[in-house]
């Protein structure tokens, strides 16, 4: 806990911040307890997960809230199967018979699935992009039993990860290693990974199929010795998105992988404010974060505990920061407090809930979801995703407005971020949902802010206490939160979804 105390205080004493007002100390003192060594990094399932379900529930019951999950309590269990790369050894043997190691986690991560053989070994073929174009138009018959290799560029007009797969697997290739795209620069690949494990509900198929790899683009290098092709050139060119060449490896990539299976649970907690009204009775309004994380993976700077401070345990905390405030002083609409499980490993905590709701799902009239905030430089502006999908999203940006805080769609849609939380699986299922991130201007000290972070700390050891919070924006944030809440929850209209364009 000191390791979390001591930062805790100097952000508390920083000059800029020198007096946060007690709401914004008790959210913090909050984020700090979720997020501390002792919840070990709140890894699904794990042991610090289930410490931090159980502060977390004591909040949702000091806040007078009422249980909302199964058989009367507040928790819900989401039964959960995982598939993990236990170890793993990797190398390109050249023709002569050397070879060079490829680092597990740190080089290259095997994809786990439930039937990654324990041996693979092939001749490797770089075919570009892998587009079904390129592979039709030359590199077809050449990747009949080969390892393909391609560059997993994450830019519109370039195939995407399913494009490639399906065409280096209708090709006859035996494996693919994707290369990542080191020029795409608005969120570039980071590494180590911090483990290889696969997650799903129990009783899915786990990915299968044609085994696959992701490969830092540093080792692309290694894949190609001996071709008198150079690994930069390559990447530049891809990098500025240019046609790429195909051509045939001179070594041979070899792996040898252990792999486990377990059958696990992992619970999230549903909490209920009863509303004042009525007649808004059946007219839930949903607040929801996850409080998963990332737990113990490979070090990072001789840190292997990833706290995950502001991914997402400060957004847990400010759900219940809520709750505390109202102490059981309901709205008029009735609230349930959602504290997801299982974000960070595809959204299956949300997606359980909307498999088994745990209130009548018809009756759920919006979401308001926490997630990818990260206070880091003044509140000027928000992203909000579920602009022009829906009309919780225009109540979102009439509160903000009023609060002369401006409002943005997502400027870079190619990052796939609305995907990427919980607000997403309602998306998908008709329900008004939105999610905010704080917003910049291009080429400003606040993007640089913002981009050092998702370097440095996004998914790492590093996303805790040390972080260099601007108070004063966590503040415009939280009151911006609490009255979105107290505005969409006395609206007189329910949250609706806006009719598309030409109907």
């Amino acid at each position: 806990m000191m390791r979390h105390l001591l930062p805790l205080l100097a952000l508390l004493a920083a000059p800029a911040f020198a007096k946060p007002d007690a709401d914004t100390r008790a959210w913090l003192a909050r984020t700090a307890e979720l997020s501390s060594d002792a919840m070990e990094g709140r890894d699904a399932g794990s042991p610090g997960h289930a410490r931090a379900i159980d502060l977390v529930e004591r909040w949702f019951k000091d806040a007078r809230l009422q249980p909302a999950g199964e058989d009367g309590s507040f928790r819900q269990t989401v039964p959960l199967h995982e598939v993990a790369v236990t170890s793993a050894e990797m190398r390109v043997v050249a023709p002569d018979g050397s070879a060079v190691p490829l680092k597990f986690l740190h080089d290259i991560t095997p994809r786990p699935a439930t039937d990654l053989p324990a041996t693979l070994g092939g001749a490797m073929r770089f075919a570009g992009y892998c587009s079904a174009k390129e592979i039709g138009a030359e590199a077809g018959p050449a990747l009949q039993g080969k390892i393909a290799v391609c560059f997993g560029s994450r830019r519109t007009g370039r195939a995407n990860g399913a494009e490639r797969l399906a065409a280096v697997t209708a090709a006859g290739a035996i494996a693919l290693l994707t290369i990542d795209d080191v020029g795409f620069l608005v969120e570039p690949p980071r590494w180590p990974d911090a483990y290889a494990r696969s997650v799903a509900h129990d009783g899915v198929t786990l990915p299968s199929g044609l085994p696959q790899f992701r490969v830092n683009g540093a080792a692309l290098a290694t894949l190609i010795a001996g071709s008198g092709r150079l690994a930069a050139a390559i990447l530049t060119d891809a990098g500025l998105h240019r046609d790429l060449e195909s051509f045939d490896l001179p070594g041979r990539f070899e792996a040898k992988l252990t792999t486990s299976q377990r059958k696990f649970t992992s619970q999230q907690l549903i909490g209920l404010l009863p509303g004042t009204d009525p007649a808004k009775a059946g007219e839930y309004l949903l607040l929801g974060a996850h409080i998963d994380g990332y737990g113990f993976g490979e070090p990072v700077n001789g840190d292997a505990l990833y706290n995950g401070t502001l991914d997402d345990a400060a957004y847990v905390a400010l759900i219940s920061q809520l709750a505390a405030r109202r102490k059981g002083k309901g709205f008029a609409r009735p609230l349930l407090f959602a504290a997801w499980t299982a974000e960070e490993k595809g959204l299956l905590g949300a997606r359980w809930w909307l498999q088994h709701p745990t209130v009548p799902k018809d009756q759920l009239a919006g979401v308001i979801n926490l997630d990818q905030l990260r206070p880091l430089f003044p509140l000027k502006a928000l992203t909000l995703h579920g602009l022009g999908q829906n009309t919780l999203a225009d109540t979102a940006k009439a509160v903000a407005e009023g609060l002369k805080i401006g409002i943005r769609p997502d400027l870079e849609p190619e990052r796939n971020l609305i995907r990427r939380v919980d607000s997403w699986p309602f998306m998908e299922a008709g329900i008004p949902a939105v999610n905010f991130i704080f917003a910049f201007n291009p080429r400003s000290q606040e993007e640089r802010l913002y981009r050092d972070w998702y370097v440095r700390r996004y998914h790492r050891p590093q996303d805790d206490m040390t972080t260099p919070m601007d108070l004063d924006a966590a503040q415009d944030f939280n009151r911006f939160f609490y009255l979105l809440v107290e505005t969409a929850a006395h609206a007189p209209e329910t949250p609706r979804l806006s009719p598309k364009p030409g109907t």
